[in-house]
């Protein structure tokens, strides 16, 4: 296989490598849902996840209505929209990219990249098949739908309208289906408005007292509702420059907003978890048609007006009916129900007509003091365990005492964090390479690790050069018919020590590998068996850093970590104080070896015990080949010298078994050099 040519970024932005640790196949959001698309022609309802996945539902199959996942995003799907009669769906994501997908098969046709920061909104009109986009880098974009879905991977530039103007994130955008008008809402508390066929601004609209999160136009682009944070729904004369009306249905922020073609009547939802009817032209006519467990994010209705889906904070995604008699009662019921229904109204409905099932999302996480095993709690409060090395969850542990779990598993250990853990998404992301020295900082034994049962020598591996090694072993070996030997990890010279995998395990096909710029953009997601493909495999060649392709392809070890530390006799041990030693050691060295240490010096038996004094030099371990570290010693002379000597650190006898790293952090306690004291044992 020709040589990759890799690392061209890595000289201008710091990279880091991430993973999610999930199923082969999501088949429930994990976390909230963020919007909603229904297909009139298809009944599909297209579902947009804070897991960064978007799905795809049969409304006529309510027994199994999972059809497909969308997934490309690497954070939040913040809207969709549906265009071309259904064939086409536009995202907006938190990993600041506006995605193109073939909505019938499912499949991203295109990234665009234009956004500098969260794409929070997007805005479609039908009749120009025109959308907008816009977020947190307060800018707004046009793009024409029918120029995106003739882009190509390898023809990926698209030139675009620009509408500026907006001094704080926009959160809310909306365009009327001809395409005259555009409304953008934001922070800053005011409704910008813009002509889209001249890119001018028309006007601002004030009034609100709190962030603008829902916009709704007309056909026509003469009138607009708003809803607030600040609880209120506005509609507005855009002819007129102001506000005609001002609604108080709801008791908390007002998040959602659905109006009838018409414009007759508006459906409200928000942070009081009450979805709201208004007639429009009478404010006094309000009713609650249900109330959800948790704050609504977005609604669609179903083309006979008949129910509305709607999608909260929760997994779950519920169908709501609204009958013919529910529109045309809507003052009668109110009058019975008291007057306001937003505020004192009992709701229409008490249970939904259909649900779409969400997952529990991970919430709350631990990282064990061996830095490999994560214990996790989720919504409904079930603990697991992780293993984040081989990329699977170990064990459900049901629903037992988080903390307590901890106390129990939690051993005097200290490996350094060599990974971080995002649960943004629901599940369990794994962040490497923030600091590259960090990644590959956690030596352990391999023996001790469970990675091997070899009991001649205790072989030093490094987690984080592991974990690169089995995310990227089919982009430095594509998987084909001869791999027969891949993996076995018995030949030195054959096809598995020629590959980028490590000798001791595979991470599951389908776990998901990101890289990105620390604190920006996404530059590539794939799936790990995916890797051989042509096309990710050039990708992956122009993206994958120097540092982490010297580690899978060139299988340039890291360095150890080394540990300065001072020698002294303790001041029982009747030994004549002498000037004390300066050592330097490589951080996995127990305690045992600093006792040999102590005994060979003392019987002048000359052994190499791996350390050395003077100045702080060391000349053992410092390049490690095949991630080993020579720290075979002669058995007997570790067990006579355990016999003979012992170390303290600040006074306490240390285990032999323990290493330097784990007395510096759980004894010493200390920023100064770390100091142990020793003495015979009588």
């Amino acid at each position: 296989m020709a040589a990759h040519k890799t690392g061209g970024q890595s000289t201008r932005k710091k990279i880091q490598v991430s993973m999610v640790i999930r199923d082969e196949v999501e088949r429930r959001h994990r976390a909230g849902v963020n919007s909603l698309q229904y297909d009139p022609i298809l009944h599909r309802l297209y579902s947009a996840g804070r897991d960064s996945i978007i799905r795809i539902w049969n409304c006529k199959n309510m027994n199994e209505p999972y059809i497909q996942s969308m997934e490309h995003h690497t954070d939040w799907v913040n809207d969709i929209v549906l265009c071309c009669s259904g064939k086409t769906l536009i995202s907006a994501s938190s990993d600041t990219t506006v995605k193109v997908w073939n909505a019938h098969k499912g499949f991203c046709m295109s990234t665009l990249r234009t956004h500098r920061d969260y794409v929070k909104a997007l805005a479609y009109a039908k009749d120009r098949e025109l959308v907008a986009s816009a977020g947190l880098d307060k800018t707004i974009y046009l793009w024409d739908v029918n120029t995106l879905t003739a882009l190509t991977a390898s023809n990926n530039t698209v030139t675009t309208s620009t509408l500026s103007g907006s001094k704080d994130s926009i959160y809310s955008l909306a365009m009327n289906v001809t395409g005259t008008a555009i409304v953008s809402g934001s922070t800053e508390k005011v409704l910008r408005v813009w002509d889209p066929r001249c890119c001018t601004k028309q006007m601002k609209l004030r009034g609100h007292t709190d962030n603008i999160k829902a916009l709704v136009l007309n056909r026509d682009g003469t009138k607009c509702l708003s809803a607030s944070s600040d609880g209120t729904i506005k509609l507005w004369s855009l002819g007129e420059q102001r506000c005609l009306q001002t609604y108080r249905v709801h008791n908390e922020g007002v998040w959602a907003l659905l109006a009838t073609d018409t414009f007759s009547h508006v459906i409200s939802g928000g942070r009081d978890k009450r979805v709201v009817m208004t007639e429009l032209s009478h404010p006094e006519k309000s009713f609650v048609i249900c109330e959800e467990k948790e704050p609504i994010l977005k609604m669609a209705m179903t083309p006979d007006q008949s129910s509305i889906w709607v999608a909260t904070s929760e997994s779950t995604i519920n169908n709501w009916s609204i009958s013919q008699r529910d529109w045309q009662d809507i003052g009668d019921y109110c009058d019975s129900a008291g007057g306001m229904a937003g505020n004192v109204g009992v709701p229409l409905n008490t249970e939904p007509s259909q649900r779409i099932l969400g997952a529990p999302a991970i919430r709350h996480c631990h990282i064990l003091n061996d830095r490999r095993y994560v214990l996790t709690k989720d919504t409904d409060e079930n603990v697991a365990l992780y293993d984040v090395l081989k990329a699977c969850k170990v064990e459900d542990l049901g629903r037992v005492d988080f903390e307590q779990e901890i106390k129990k598993r939690n051993k005097m250990v200290y490996v350094p964090n060599w990974f971080n853990v995002d649960l943004k998404t629901g599940m369990l992301s794994i962040h490497l390479g923030q600091d590259e020295n960090d990644c590959f900082s956690a030596w352990v034994s391999a023996k001790e690790a469970g990675l091997t049962d070899n009991k001649s020598q205790d072989q030093k591996v490094n987690y984080g050069s592991l974990l690169l090694q089995a995310l990227l072993e089919h982009w430095w070996r594509p998987m084909n018919a001869d791999d027969d030997n891949e993996g076995n990890g018995n030949d030195g010279n054959g096809s598995a020590h020629d590959s980028g995998r490590n000798l001791y395990f595979s991470v599951p096909g389908h776990t998901p590998v990101i890289f990105s710029e620390v604190g920006g953009r996404t530059m590539c997601r794939l799936l790990v068996r995916d890797a051989a493909g042509e096309t990710e495999s050039v990708l992956l060649n122009d993206t994958v850093p120097l540092w982490v392709s010297n580690i899978v392809a060139n299988k340039h070890l890291p360095q150890f970590i080394k540990i300065p530390f001072y020698l002294t006799p303790h001041a029982s041990s009747g030994v004549k104080s002498l000037k004390k030693d300066r050592l330097i050691a490589n951080d996995f060295i127990q305690i045992r070896k600093v006792a040999e240490h102590i005994f060979d010096k003392a019987l002048c038996a000359g052994s190499d015990s791996g350390l050395v004094t003077g100045g702080g030099n060391s000349v053992s371990g410092g390049s490690p080949a095949g991630d080993r570290a020579n720290t075979d010693s002669n058995a007997d002379t570790s067990s006579l010298a355990e016999e003979k000597v012992e170390i303290l650190c600040n006074d306490q006898v240390l285990d032999p078994s323990m290493d330097l790293r784990t007395v510096r952090h759980f004894i010493w306690k200390n920023s100064a050099d770390l100091t142990l004291h020793y003495r015979p044992v009588k």
